[in-house]
């Protein structure tokens, strides 16, 4: 493929940064099967080379009991440093930008989406709409604060007339890992959920993405997902790490950590039952499906790839602490919620920026203090007594 700013001929486009796993798996795949012409912005050079010399890719959905595959067609890459993505960007025929580049990297690609949406205005091109799908609480109302920082006052007020910041919530295991014969190719589960809050949009989404669930309760999704599928995954990977068991599907077989993963997620869903009105069948049959999901031998994933950035994953509102901090809200009990907090503190991979820093802490601070640093727990609390508890017991 040679990418240039006509290669859609005229049909709906959509930019999305971030040529990732997640992005050609999972986004950007449904956007190409929706009828969109998928222009993928990154920095990795090769990876956009592949894009522009490859007529398609394949995903490959990896189920329980065998597995199919799917080619993706109609997409282009251009390096998201290069002007050639503002073209892109200010095309009338561009109605959606998607991004899957990280939290840490929506600072880093705000600018050149507030340069788009200066060439889109200058442009007189139609409405359009911005929908983040990192896994984050809110990441498209953290992507708009990067973008508007970047914008004057006439900008933005053009800005809320004319682009919808949309927050989202994704959910689909996409392991990392592929052939380096065909570095196009994935590996994704056969379960998927993107839910988008229809009040962040601007303009409808035409034509219709295929598997997309629009929502004016979004809240729910979120928290569910975050506080469920990411939660079981965070507990199985640190437990998994600290007892020696380095592949999720291995980890979550183990009867130790699959006691302590289904009751941590017992207890943040007796809070989402209290919080949203799921009802407990309903919640319970969505735990057990998420733990199915991880038991998947097929995806390949480990403990280290799940487990990474420990730091982010005991923010206060991720999937960690918030389902714990929920709980304590109605008076809940939290004792496995804090097993997974404390075998956090014990996750230690040299090659993970995040994961030394949480060690130099405890090395400096002693555990306490650096518990108390990173979840916000007042000394003398139950949680924290909870959580040194468990510590010490995971520790021996």
């Amino acid at each position: 493929m040679v990418a240039t700013s006509t290669h859609h001929e005229g049909r709906p486009v959509a930019v999305h940064f971030g040529a990732g796993n997640i992005g050609r798996g999972f986004i950007g795949a449904l956007l190409a099967e929706s009828g969109y012409h998928v222009v993928f912005a990154d920095v990795d050079q090769k990876m956009i080379h592949e894009l522009n010399t490859q007529e398609a890719y394949t995903v490959d959905i990896v189920e329980a009991n065998g597995h199919h595959v799917e080619v993706v067609t109609d997409f282009e890459g251009v390096m998201s440093n290069d002007d050639e993505v503002i073209d892109h960007l200010s095309l009338p025929e561009t109605r959606i930008v998607t991004t899957a580049v990280g939290p840490p990297v929506l600072s880093k690609i705000a600018p050149t989406i507030a340069r788009g949406l200066r060439a889109r205005r200058d442009a007189n091109a139609p409405p359009v709409n911005i929908i983040g799908c990192e896994n984050m609480v809110n990441q498209t109302d953290e992507l708009k604060r990067h973008v508007y920082a970047h914008l004057d006052g006439e900008m933005r007020a053009y800005c809320d007339q004319h682009v919808g910041f949309a927050n989202c919530a994704i959910d689909r295991i996409v392991p990392g890992g592929h052939d380096p014969s065909h570095p196009l190719d994935v590996s994704v589960e056969e379960f998927s959920e993107w839910a988008v809050d229809e009040k962040g949009l601007v303009a409808p989404i035409d034509p219709p993405i295929l598997r997309m669930t629009l929502t004016n309760k979004l809240d729910a999704y979120i928290e569910r997902k975050l506080f469920t599928l990411n939660c079981g995954h965070a507990t199985t990977a640190y437990l998994g790490y600290v007892l020696g068991v380095y592949q999720i599907h291995e980890a979550i077989a183990h009867p130790y950590i699959r006691h302590h993963t289904h009751r941590a997620l017992c207890e943040g869903g007796a809070a989402l039952i209290r919080k949203h009105g799921f009802g407990e069948k309903e919640h319970d049959q969505y735990i057990d499906k998420v733990m199915t999901r991880f038991a998947n031998p097929k995806l390949g994933d480990t403990v280290t790839r799940v487990g990474k950035q420990p730091l982010r994953k005991l923010g206060r509102h991720d999937r960690l602490l918030g389902p714990m901090y929920m709980a304590r809200s109605f008076g809940l009990p939290t004792k496995h919620l804090a097993w997974a907090v404390a075998a956090a503190f014990l996750f230690d991979i040299p090659d993970d920026p995040e994961s030394v820093e949480l060690q130099q802490k405890v090395q400096q601070m002693g555990i306490e203090d650096a518990v108390v640093s990173v979840t916000g727990f007042e000394k003398g609390s139950h949680e924290l007594s909870a959580v040194l508890e468990a510590y010490g017991e995971l520790k021996h």
